[in-house]
Order: C-alpha cells, then sequence, then structure tokens
C-alpha cells in the first residue's frame, strides 16, 4: 500500500504523459519528433512547419480523444467508487443502475426509429434515454420500499439488474424492427463503446461533468468513508442520508450518462479501477477519491490506443478492451469475496 500524498503531486505528470501516449500512438505511425512539432505549434510555443494532415490527425483526432477517454474513465471511476461505498456491494459499478441500457435504447430510438423527427442527436438521445432510466429505477426501488440500509441497498440492486433488462430488449426490438443490417452493424459497435466520432466540441461537455464528480466525490468524502460502514453508523455521525444519497447517486447517474452519451456504453471501469486503487492507497475516500480519478483517466486512455493498434487497419470498440481486463477482474472479486 503507497503511504503519504507524495504519489498526489506526480499525478498531473502521470495524466500528462497518458495524454501524450494516446496522441503519440495510434493507427497511423507519426514521427515522435512530428507529434512535438505539431503541439509546440498548437500550445504557440514554436512557429514550426507542420503539414495540415498530421496537425489534423495530431491535435484534432487523437489529442481530442485521448481528453474524452481520460475525463470518461475518470468519471466512470468515480460513480463506481460512488456507489460501491453508498450501497456496500463490492460489485457495484455505474451500470448497475440501468443507465448504460437506457442511454443504449435513447440513441437506438433516435438514430433507428428516428424519434424526434431529426431534430434530436445520437448523443442527445442516449442522454435522455439515460436519465430516463435512472428515473424509473429509482421510482421502482422506491415503491418496492427501498430504505436507507441494507434492505434499501438491496432493492436498488433488484431495480437495477430489472431497468437493464427491460431496457436491453427493448433495444433489442428497435434493432429488430427498424434497423438496416448495416445500421445494426453500427449500433452494435457503438453499444460496445467508440471514441472515433469525439472532437474538441465533446471536451466542453466531457471536462466539466468530469471535474463535477471529482469535486463532490472530494467534497463527501467523510460521508463515503462513513457510508462504507452502513447507513447507521453515517447517521450517527450526523451526516444527512437521504440528501447525501441524493446527490451522490445523482452525480453518478449524471456523470456516466454524460459519458454515455459521448462514448457509448464503456463498462468494468467503475467496477475494476476503485478496487486496484483500495489496494494501493486504502480505504479512506480522500486519497481514494483522486487515485481512483487519475487511475480511471489513465486506463481508459491506454485501452483506448490498445483498441486502435491490436488489429492493423481496424479499431476495435473500446468496451472489447475493458472487458477483457474487466471480466477476469470480475471473477477475482467474487471469489475473494467468497473467500472472506
Amino acid at each position: 500500500m503507497v503511504q503519504g500524498w507524495g504519489w498526489l503531486w506526480l499525478a498531473p505528470v502521470i495524466l500528462a504523459a497518458a495524454l501524450f501516449f494516446g496522441t503519440a500512438v495510434g493507427e497511423t505511425r507519426i514521427p515522435l519528433s512530428v507529434v512535438l512539432d505539431v503541439l509546440s505549434v498548437k500550445a504557440g510555443l514554436s512557429q514550426a512547419e507542420v503539414g495540415a494532415v498530421d496537425a489534423g490527425v495530431i491535435w484534432h483526432y487523437r489529442l481530442s480523444r485521448a481528453v474524452v477517454a481520460a475525463c470518461g474513465g475518470a468519471s466512470l471511476a468515480l460513480s463506481g467508487l460512488i456507489l460501491q461505498a453508498l450501497l456496500r456491494n463490492p460489485l457495484a459499478e455505474p451500470y448497475l443502475l440501468g443507465i448504460s441500457a437506457g442511454a443504449s435504447t435513447g440513441a437506438v430510438a433516435v438514430s433507428v426509429a428516428g424519434i424526434g423527427a431529426g431534430m434530436l442527436s445520437m448523443s442527445a438521445g442516449a442522454f435522455a434515454g439515460a436519465l430516463t432510466a435512472f428515473v424509473l429505477v429509482a421510482a421502482l426501488a422506491r415503491a418496492a420500499g427501498g430504505g436507507t440500509g441494507t434492505r434499501g441497498a438491496g432493492v436498488i440492486i433488484l431495480a437495477g439488474i430489472a431497468g437493464s433488462q427491460m431496457f436491453n430488449a427493448l433495444t433489442a426490438l428497435i434493432i429488430a424492427r427498424s434497423a438496416s443490417a448495416e445500421q445494426a452493424r453500427g449500433i452494435m459497435f457503438w453499444l460496445l463503446g467508440n471514441l472515433s466520432g469525439v472532437r474538441w466540441p465533446d471536451t466542453w461537455l466531457a471536462l466539466p461533468m468530469a471535474g463535477l464528480g471529482l469535486g463532490v466525490a472530494l467534497w463527501h468524502a467523510r460521508a463515503l468513508d462513513a457510508f462504507t460502514f452502513g447507513a447507521d453508523s453515517a447517521a450517527s455521525l450526523g451526516i444527512g442520508l437521504r440528501r447525501t444519497q441524493a446527490v451522490l447517486i445523482g452525480t453518478a447517474a449524471l456523470v456516466t450518462a454524460i459519458m454515455v452519451s459521448i462514448a457509448g456504453a464503456i463498462g468494468f471501469v467503475g467496477l475494476v479501477v476503485p478496487h486496484a486503487m483500495r489496494i494501493l492507497v486504502g480505504p479512506r475516500h480522500v486519497r481514494l477519491v483522486p487515485a481512483t480519478a487519475l487511475a480511471g483517466a489513465v486506463f481508459l486512455v491506454v485501452s483506448d490506443v490498445v483498441s486502435r493498434i491490436t488489429i492493423p487497419g481496424q479499431v476495435l470498440p473500446i468496451g472489447v478492451i475493458t472487458a477483457l481486463v474487466g471480466a477476469p477482474a470480475f471473477a477475482l472479486i467474487m471469489i475473494r469475496g467468497r473467500h472472506r
């Protein structure tokens, strides 16, 4: 376990190195000197001559993609961390609440079924579907008698599973009835997570959401520590249960919905990263929150690079890479929990 706060001073360096790695490595090999020239010119540090194609690939495609990937990784990892503390469930993660399934349904409804009459983009449809799913799952949990204790956590989990299955079924139904073969292929690619279409305008939404998730989690670090021992323990420390739970779960749902609307459904980030960071920095959330955000950002940037270079001439959905890492980790977590 890492002791002290010395590692935190390295966080900007680690993040910058990950972003540079995501910018320098891609489907097409570009000399490192060219990458450095483009970045220095765009930053206003030099007047080197750079080609328009190289500048477009490096600045507008790779760097913007790396920034959105970092924001998405941090957001999803923090969402998983929040849910695991609130629900006291080591297998909790952002998609537990059915947000991913709802976002998928919303995106498919707009792009295939034509809902919105062309006035809604695929991202807007995904965002609306994600929020709808969260509201329905919360309403179902409330109707089933979910409270603030262990029973309430179990009810939310069951409601999330039911909501996910319902929205997955709706997505499959829409595809079967309305999608052509080409549309179905594109939708399946998006459902597994896709950063190919992100550009700089997407960072204006991704960056604030990542900052919001980090700020809220840090502000409630003491409450998250208390919730890991149960709602009763949190109440005994004077923490307002309903208000704190509403703020934290609402934040987790919001940042997850935004990232799903931008990049599609990317799984396992919120499951794997928080557990790995607990091993490295311990269970105290004042240290765990920034470590989780940093590790989530680096993990998704590296996963995106791997998805672009694994098969020459073809870009894999990023969700394939995260699942190849997350599925074995999921199994290890279950086995570890059984032994405990």
